[in-house]
């Protein structure tokens, strides 16, 4: 099936097989469900996408994923304000 995708497209799709990307990936999945799951339903796709958007953010922070222009190590709080343009309170 690959194949026939491949010989059609432009680009070609390469197929990569990680042993546990699964797990990985599920871990990730865990953290959202666990933050999600105490609300109720989302009343639009668009407000879900936002709150998903900044549920997986968050997690990027904590996680060191998020990289600042110079190198500059800020902590979490401070990164977080960063990314909302705003001034840290004192």
């Amino acid at each position: 099936a690959m194949d026939e995708i491949n010989a059609r497209g432009e680009m070609p799709i390469i197929v990569r097989q990680i042993k546990y990307l699964n797990n990985i990936v599920e871990q990730d999945h865990r953290a959202i469900k666990r933050v999600t799951k105490p609300m109720l339903n989302f009343k639009s796709f668009r407000a879900a996408k936002n709150v998903l958007a900044g549920i997986e953010l968050m997690h990027m922070i904590r996680k060191g994923q998020l990289l600042l222009e110079g190198g500059i190590k800020l902590s979490f709080a401070d990164q977080f304000y960063v990314l909302s343009g705003q001034i840290r309170p004192v």
